[in-house]
């Protein structure tokens, strides 16, 4: 793992711009650092290593081919590179003399003999890589194929500028590109940026299985219109046209291809280990590691003294019936609230999933004692493990008989109920039924605000994905824009699929690639942690696919096939409970100890003078909100965060 920068360009000092670029990301890799600059100083790679693969000077960024003809600098991980490597050595007549073991050189040899479209797809990893062709004079930008690893591009001063976080890209000489409006309409929208928008105008991310080209042989470059080398779509719809008949045999098809891909990536010369929270996903991954392991594998999940939102009891339970090396980080909720100060420069653009607090605070335990961690990300959105898979379907069959005026009249009087007297309702309710609802007014709250505007299945489920609805009300001189058409383009349903597939297909798309994956390698990265997904192997995602949705969810369960499979490791009553994600009280705290902070950070005079937005519906929400009256914590912990990103990037504003 690694971080990556670069321009093209002249500058004054191009040693001192590249340096300055790279530092800036330095957490990324602080184990070695390096650059590279073209003969006439019009183009420069940087490059800051985490040692992972061959810790030798052999593995030493950027790194030239072997013919001299391709210039690489690469974040990631080629997990099938020793395959690569057996491949190209077979090759008739290539005899290759490999000066190290590093997958990096993998990467070059690959591009001398196969070119560049072709090694991207042989690959099978996670990545973000910077090609320079000295022959064609063409810089290559590539990503893997769902977006694990980070690639921002673009414009800064009239220079192309590239680098794995916009830390990097903002110290290139004559930075003072403005904060996209657009961009900040669809992060109101969905509580993070989507690809391939970035915060700022004029850059943007590379999108997930695309790789673009800039031309320098005109007196103007020409950046090149983005190409495909994969399509998660393209990918979705064939494998949907072939499945499976029997299920038993997807399911040991399934339990296979995950050895391989769990096999494949513990591959590391530095300490490895796995996140574990207990639940379906990372039990399933850490089994198999313990599986493949002649020693404990060392996991790693977090307890909170607060036990209405601790489970890290499961993941001792399972830890200690695996015979993993177990930490459990156990954190007060002042501990977890420090975290806070840092998030505003953790991540580069405003980021507002509140589990980044967690994820950050395991990331830095785990740290302590590995280089590389495991995780299971990706199972829910493959397997159909979150509750709006398996619920908006049995919601929407429910509510549909019910006229739209008569839903949207009920709607609206269950918000004007405030969230403390439903949750003492569900209390009373539980004491006579012994089944609590958690956090049942806000759920109340939420599914009540979408009962206003929704008449449709698709619509529920599109609905159920984003955070605020008219997100372009709330950004000034943005009221009647169109920005909404970005994200909505990518909640496009495909009629070959059926509404749940859509959804899962859409979230792969969006929510997996840009909440997710970007929280995780943020969080991790902040302190040098290499983190891997065996779920998002290439064969896995085609094997899931393959799947009927009826393999995947039964019952109103989601993630069959991993159950069966897990339940040859670990007993069902140590899994088996109500699905709670990462979770924090932040509502809660944002009512208490953290009111101060908030009053701060949307201080009437401050926001007026910002002028992004427009005051009056977040000031009643806010008001609204502290009194109990409702629940609006993911709106308002998406404008807090804006705003704490702001004061650390742009004080001045």
């Amino acid at each position: 793992m690694c971080g990556i920068t670069g321009f093209v360009g002249r500058v004054d000092d191009p040693i001192q711009t590249i340096n300055s670029m790279k530092e800036a990301i330095s957490h990324r890799g602080p184990d070695s650092s390096g650059y590279w600059i073209a003969d006439d100083k019009k183009l420069a790679f940087g490059h800051q290593r985490l040692a992972v693969i061959d810790i030798s000077e052999s593995g030493h960024q950027p790194m030239e081919s072997h013919s001299s003809r391709y210039v690489v600098v690469y974040n990631g991980e080629i997990y099938n590179h020793l395959l690569l490597r057996k491949e190209l050595n077979e090759l008739s007549n290539y005899s290759i003399e490999w000066l190290g073991t590093s997958d990096t050189e993998t990467i070059t040899v690959s591009l001398d003999y196969f070119g560049i479209e072709k090694t991207l797809q042989k690959c099978s990893g996670m990545f973000a890589i910077a090609i320079w062709d000295k022959s064609s004079r063409i810089l290559t930008l590539a990503r893997d194929r769902i977006g694990e690893k980070p690639l921002y591009y673009g414009w800064v001063n009239n220079k192309f500028v590239f680098g794995s976080e916009l830390k990097a890209i903002k110290q290139f000489p004559g930075f003072s590109n403005q904060i996209s409006k657009i961009a900040l309409v669809n992060y109101l929208h969905l509580n993070y940026v989507p690809a391939p928008l970035s915060i700022y105008d004029d850059l943007y991310k590379l999108t997930p299985g695309s790789f673009i080209e800039l031309d320098t042989n005109q007196s103007e470059i020409q950046l090149s219109d983005l190409k495909s080398y994969w399509s998660l779509k393209e990918t979705v719809k064939k494998n949907v046209s072939m499945p499976y008949k029997d299920e038993n045999f997807a399911v040991n098809e399934l339990e296979q291809k995950l050895e391989k891909s769990i096999s494949s990536q513990m591959l590391s010369d530095v300490p490895l280990g796995a996140f574990l929270s207990g639940g379906i996903d990372s039990s399933l991954i850490v089994s198999l590691m313990q599986k493949n392991s002649m020693n404990p594998i060392k996991t790693f999940t977090i307890g909170f003294h607060d036990k209405s939102y601790d489970e890290s009891l499961f993941a001792v339970n399972v830890s200690k019936h695996l015979g993993t090396d177990h930490t459990t980080i156990n954190v007060s909720d002042a501990d977890t609230m420090s975290v806070i100060a840092k998030l505003g420069l953790m991540y580069d653009e405003p980021f507002a999933d509140s589990s980044q607090i967690p994820t950050f605070l395991v990331a830095q335990e785990a740290r302590e004692k590995v280089t590389v961690a495991l995780s299971g990300d990706a199972g829910d959105e493959l397997f159909g493990g979150y509750n709006r898979y398996t619920h908006s379907k049995k919601i929407w069959n429910s509510i549909s008989k019910i006229p739209f005026s008569i839903r949207n009249k009920l709607a609206k009087f269950a918000l004007s109920i405030p969230v403390n007297k439903l949750n003492s309702i569900n209390s009373l309710y539980s004491k006579i039924s012994k089944n609590n609802i958690p956090h049942f007014g806000s759920r109340v709250h939420k599914l009540s605000e979408r009962l206003t505007r929704i008449d449709s299945l698709s619509e529920l489920c599109i609905d159920l994905a984003i955070n605020w609805a008219e997100p372009a009300t709330l950004v000034k001189g943005m009221e009647d824009t169109a920005a909404r058409k970005l994200i909505l383009s990518s909640y496009q349903f495909d009629s070959d699929l059926d509404d749940i597939s859509n959804m899962m297909l859409c979230d792969s798309k969006t929510y997996l690639a840009d909440d997710i994956l970007c929280k995780v390698d943020r969080a991790a990265m902040s302190v040098s942690l290499e983190t891997r997904v065996p779920f998002l192997d290439p064969e896995i995602i085609s094997t899931a696919w393959r799947m009927p949705l009826d393999f995947k969810i039964k019952n109103q369960l989601g993630k069959k096939p991993l159950r069966t499979i897990l339940n040859k490791y670990v007993p069902d009553t140590m899994i088996e409970r109500p699905k709670s994600g990462f979770a924090i009280p932040i509502g809660e705290w944002l009512r208490g100890p953290l009111q101060d902070w908030c009053e701060e950070l949307l201080d009437e005079k401050t926001l007026t003078e910002q002028g992004y937005f427009n005051l009056s519906p977040i000031l009643k929400m806010w008001n609204e909100h502290k009194t109990g009256e409702c629940d609006w914590t993911p709106k308002l912990w998406g404008i807090l965060m804006f705003q704490l990103w702001l004061k650390e990037h742009h004080p001045k504003i």
